[in-house]
């Protein structure tokens, strides 16, 4: 009874053939005959039944149900409280797998993988490369690849034709050859020819093609394997079109193929970049359920996300993720933690991570150092991020022209004036990391912050010596400069040079050329600037003389103005107002500075000019300029001086917020606006306890109001 059952389980067919190989390589026919082979095939079925036919789709969605049903908590899912269902899961027979005992078990299950071909078998394997980089030294162009086809005396075998398809650079020429390939006839297509297709055509970003190559797969019954849709996932992945890699997910899932790790790394960040955070962790969550190990990369993925949300817990549950599995950070993975670190504004935690990724005998790349100081400077931890710099010299830390941009930069965002000449200097000494346009442009953005003209000229002139071109970044910090200065004609003269050399001014160097007329007294040098401004900005320049037009009413600045703001940049709109009511306060033309105010007020330049609580009105001037915040404070006098004469009721407190810049070459708009409150004689008084703060009781200035006339007020 054992043999009978015994036969029945295993069927062993020997299949002996004497005949030569029909398969061997004729594209290049070799004069040396191949020795007869014997071929076993050996098949193992459970039963004498014979196998089921493949299942359609439809039963597949019956029996696979969506990704979004899948990706639920496994609490509700795999541990079913329900006796009935834990009955059937033990009553139910497993099937039997087979195992190597010499080699270990993957973590996740990769059915269906194709075999590869032995090509160090192929005794033409010269020849062939030969012939397959003939194929990629002729044009892209279809008429001559397969004009260069032609050139083979015989037509491949299909591993003569694999081996050729994967030497092919171009995906144009890849492409090219599958197509040849199809309409020869000369074997079955099989998946692994579409699948060395597609990888081509993702490092080409050609997710269109890719696509269609899959639905012919599916159209001619060719099965799609686990690295076809791995392939299709991360193509749509690197074109940016994410809905497109869900949707191959998702009809993974429905066939029952089981992702590996490239597949699951891939589809996380998808999810991540779409900001599908509760998906990210039910997939992640269900992946470690399946026995499926996460590389490094997921959690590199898995740290960006928490990053770009700021979500510190979520950083910290990557971490302990990592500990608990025994995965030790690799380098990328530390770079993307800092730069979420720096990006949930943890400065101190961000520290520890560096030193612990150096204890544990990684060195810092330029990349790691770039993110730590930028989390430096925007902490302004000055200290620290000096001392990261002595680090680096002494340790030969790696550096190039972004990180020392970003400690200059720094330099000028803390007032370091030292410590960037010194930086500077070592760029000059450096052999590989000479300063560039950036490094300059940061340099004369501290120079001019410092009021260095001379300094910032020489710099100048050094830069223009040396033919490093000069960025409309940098030539905006230096008419700030020399227009802060006073030296209007060293002004003409460099943004001349600057348009000479290509220099497109855009809308900030627009509006630094408007706050330089803001400053200035002499109508001669009010011309010279706008002569400058003409040539960037004609349409602005036209505004400005309208203005100063005394025939102007308010309807004719309102449409002039709608029209100038609407076609500059957002980031540059409320600068440009500020300029403006700025001009019109140094020409006494205080009604059209109220005027442009309201404007300003209207198309939502300034949203979060006034709050209102039961206890407290006050008034943010913090985003104004000088003038343009005297101007809000006097249209705030005159609209509380309406209230009071109405009777209406006010509440306990009034603030006027106007800031405490921490920059050292801050200007200071707390001091002008102190001035100014002195000049109305308004009951406001600096805050002990916060500095830019001024504050007003409800019965002071009352008193006050009442005192004045309106015409007072308004002046």
């Amino acid at each position: 009874m054992a043999a009978t059952t015994l036969s029945t389980a295993l069927d062993l067919h020997c299949v002996i053939s004497h005949q030569p190989d029909l398969k061997r390589s004729n594209l290049f026919p070799s004069p040396f005959g191949r020795r007869p082979t014997r071929r076993f095939t050996v098949s193992c079925n459970s039963s004498s039944s014979p196998p089921k036919p493949p299942q359609n789709l439809s039963e597949l969605d019956r029996k696979n149900p969506p990704l979004s049903e899948q990706l639920r908590p496994l609490s509700t899912t795999t541990l079913s409280p329900a006796k009935t269902a834990q009955t059937h899961v033990l009553k139910s027979k497993p099937k039997s797998t087979w195992v190597n005992p010499a080699r270990p078990r993957r973590s996740v299950l990769n059915p269906q993988r194709q075999r590869r071909s032995h090509y160090s078998r192929n005794p033409q394997i010269k020849e062939l490369r030969a012939f397959a980089e003939k194929l990629n030294d002729c044009e892209s162009s279809e008429t001559a690849f397969l004009a260069a086809l032609q050139e083979a005396p015989n037509p491949p075998t299909r591993d003569d034709a694999l081996l050729i398809l994967n030497s092919l650079r171009a995906w144009q020429k890849a492409h090219l050859f599958l197509n040849w390939l199809k309409t020869q006839n000369l074997f079955p297509m099989e998946t692994i020819f579409y699948n060395v297709t597609m990888k081509s055509l993702r490092f080409g970003r050609q997710f269109e093609l890719t696509e269609d190559l899959a639905n012919e797969m599916i159209r001619d019954e060719i099965e799609l394997d686990n690295i076809t849709y791995s392939t299709i996932i991360t193509c749509a992945k690197r074109c940016f079109k994410f809905d497109k890699a869900v949707q191959w997910f998702e009809r993974m899932y429905k066939t029952g193929l089981m992702p590996d790790e490239v597949t699951y790394s891939a589809v996380l960040d998808v999810y991540a970049k779409l900001g599908k955070v509760e998906e990210v962790l039910s997939l992640y969550e269900r992946g470690r359920a399946t026995g499926w190990k996460p590389d490094p990369i997921t959690f590199s993925v898995l740290g960006k996300m928490f990053g770009e949300a700021g979500d510190y817990d979520g950083i910290r549950y990557v971490l302990q993720e990592m500990r608990s599995l025994g995965v030790q950070p690799n380098l990328v993975v530390y770079n993307t933690l800092l730069e979420a670190m720096g990006k949930a504004g943890k400065p101190g935690l961000a520290r520890n991570l560096f030193e612990e990724m150096v204890e544990s005998g990684l060195t810092p790349n330029e990349k790691t150092l770039t993110a730590l100081v930028k989390i430096y400077g925007k902490a302004r931890w000055a200290r620290d991020a000096l001392e990261l710099w002595e680090r680096m010299r002494l340790n030969g830390w790696p550096t190039d022209f972004i990180l020392y941009n970003t400690l200059l930069n720094m330099c000028a965002d803390l007032g370091l004036v030292e410590e960037a000449e010194r930086l500077f200097y070592d760029m000059k000494q450096s052999d590989n990391c000479r300063p560039d346009s950036w490094s300059y442009t940061a340099m004369l953005n501290i120079y001019g912050s410092d009021g260095n003209v001379e300094k910032a000229m020489e710099l100048f002139e050094e830069l223009s010596t040396l033919g490093v071109q000069l960025n409309v970044m940098g030539c905006t910090c230096l008419i700030q400069c020399l227009g802060k200065a006073g030296r209007i004609d060293d002004l003409v003269r460099v943004f001349s040079l600057a348009v000479e050399r290509g220099v497109e001014p855009d809308d900030r160097l627009c509006g630094c050329l408007l706050s330089v007329v803001s400053l200035c007294k002499d109508n001669e040098d009010v011309e010279k600037v706008l002569s400058c401004l003409q040539k960037a900005n004609p349409k602005l320049v036209a505004f400005v003389k309208i203005l100063e037009g005394e025939s102007t009413n308010f309807d004719m600045i309102k449409e002039e103005f709608r029209g100038v703001i609407s076609e500059t940049a957002v980031e540059a709109r409320r600068p440009f107002c500020n300029c403006l009511i700025d001009i019109c306060r140094n020409r006494n033309l205080h009604e059209k500075a109220h005027e442009l105010l309201y404007l300003g007020t209207l198309y939502g330049l300034y949203p979060s000019l006034h709050h209102k609580t039961a206890d407290e009105w006050s008034l943010d001037v913090r985003s104004l300029s000088v003038g343009a915040a005297h101007t809000a404070l006097e249209e705030w006098m005159k609209t509380l001086s309406r209230i009071v004469k109405r009777d209406e009721a006010l509440p306990e407190l009034f603030f006027a917020q106007t800031g405490s810049g921490t920059h050292k070459f801050s200007q200071g708009l707390a001091n002008a606006f102190a001035s100014h409150v002195d000049e109305l004689a308004a009951p406001f008084k600096q805050c002990e306890e916060k500095a830019g703060c001024f504050v007003a009781t409800r019965e002071d200035l009352v008193s006050w109001l009442q005192s004045q006339n309106p015409s007072a007020v308004a002046a």
